[in-house]
């Protein structure tokens, strides 16, 4: 009997052990490709992580229990108070998008950039920080934006790709500048990670990339004679600005959290709506249908990555890729982490892309001594600089659209902006304090 345990002990439960971990390597190997090649093939991105998680642990366990997990797993991962508020912040922006407050916060960016060279482009940049730090949206910003600032531009004889290229370029900002939802779905992921102190972390960021976009707006702005124009009055777009105040100082005070802030944000935003007398019932309703479409597609995107997050855990993913990583660098400061990224980001929208990598990621992070704020900061980061690039980029092809400009002669434009936004991003990875220096002062990281 004692020889039995010793060798069970040292050679057959290792071999077992050893046979457990090669098969679920394998497994996830086998799972990683066949997402690969179903995106590569067209396969929209909800059913290609569905169908090879879902192939995954049918390779791994007994049908029923595969079968039982994944509806587990499916339901748990869309199962999450704090991810309430990704539906209300849609739905408060689509409200302002067609309540008549776009062309009011157009009206508070003149006065602050109206001074300027090229003051039309420089409020373009503003209006678009503002609004999206308003409704949470990038692209809802650059259409909005781009929707009311560019007539206005064309008429004083901007060139229209200069005009969208300025657009497209700033648009992301209100993705960094909260409320933004993809913090929020970065929190639910990253587990007991504060959306407060994301929030918080996004502002130093999100204004320097508004605001070396403006410098370098400005610098074309010079060369093609782009002059500044007279202060306007804009007391009719305090209210709007108001809900940025009410919103995020709600959420520091400790008035309400970040979810039930989303709910005050509809209610204001309605008000508002009724009282500037732009949305009307029939409007309404459509508004509410197109933010439930919006929201099911996303939520549905949740759940099935919780099941993608689950198989990875399951088989060591994160671990097998970690060590990987650690082999061929042990630069704490991941620049091999944002070229991925950048690279995920020009051909995945941002919030699968979180989804998928923040549970691979963030482990490797934390074993260099990364914050899981400035992680969320840096994740967040990358995926915005892919909304503005090609093949997938949605401010890109939106901004475009509404600039009445072909994406190739945009692009070219963009290139210039890309280099400072690529600064911001260096810097937030290789110093901390960029993203960590104001959710520290305000007491929500120790």
């Amino acid at each position: 009997m004692l020889l039995y345990l010793f060798i069970w002990e040292h050679f057959i439960s290792r071999i077992i052990e050893y046979s457990f971990h090669k098969v679920t390597h394998q497994t996830a190997i086998v799972m990683v490709v066949l997402l690969v090649i179903m995106l590569a093939i067209g396969v929209s991105i909800s059913v290609a992580v569905g169908l090879s998680s879902a192939l995954a642990m049918l390779c791994m366990l007994d049908a029923n229990i595969s079968f039982a997990t994944f509806a587990q797993r499916l339901f748990a991962g869309a199962n999450s108070f704090s991810l309430i508020a990704i539906p209300f912040f849609i739905l408060a922006g689509n409200i302002m998008n067609n309540g008549g407050i776009a062309e009011r916060i157009v009206n508070v960016a003149k006065v602050v950039a109206g001074r300027m060279p090229g003051a039309l482009a420089q409020s373009n940049v503003v209006a678009n920080m503002l609004f999206g730090a308003i409704s949470g949206s990038g692209a809802a910003a650059a259409a909005a934006m781009g929707g009311t600032i560019g007539p206005m531009e064309k008429k004083e004889g901007y060139d229209p790709v200069y005009s969208a290229g300025v657009n497209i370029a700033s648009a992301p900002t209100g993705m960094l500048i909260p409320p933004s939802n993809l913090m929020i779905v970065y929190s639910t992921i990253a587990g007991s990670v504060s959306v407060a102190a994301l929030f918080m972390g996004g502002y130093v960021p999100g204004i320097l990339w508004g605001l070396l976009v403006m410098f370098l707006a400005g610098v074309k702005a010079k060369k093609c004679g782009y002059v500044a124009e007279r202060r306007i009055p804009a007391k009719d777009a305090i209210p709007s600005l108001l809900l940025i105040v009410i919103i995020i100082g709600g959420i520091m005070c400790g008035v309400f959290t970040a979810t039930e802030a989303s709910a005050v944000a509809v209610a204001y935003a309605f008000v508002l709506s009724l009282i500037y007398k732009k949305v009307n019932l029939k409007g309404m309703i459509k508004i509410v249908v197109d933010s439930a479409k919006m929201t099911g597609i996303i939520t549905f995107m949740i759940g099935l990555s919780s099941i993608m997050s689950w198989v990875m855990a399951f088989t060591g993913l994160p671990d097998l890729i970690a060590n990987g990583m650690l082999s061929i660098t042990e630069n704490r400061y991941v620049i091999l982490m944002n070229i991925i990224l950048l690279i995920v980001g020009t051909f995945m929208d941002p919030t699968p892309a979180v989804l998928i990598f923040t549970p691979i990621f963030l482990p490797i992070c934390q074993t260099f001594g990364m914050h899981p704020v400035q992680f969320g900061i840096m994740v967040t980061l990358n995926l915005c600089i892919g909304t503005i690039t090609p093949p997938v980029g949605s401010i890109l092809f939106t901004g475009a659209k509404v600039g009445n400009v072909k994406i190739e002669q945009v692009f070219k434009e963009l290139l210039p902006y890309f280099g400072v936004i690529l600064i911001v991003l260096l810097l937030t990875t290789y110093i901390p304090a960029i993203s960590m220096t104001l959710p520290t002062a305000t007491g929500l990281i120790q």
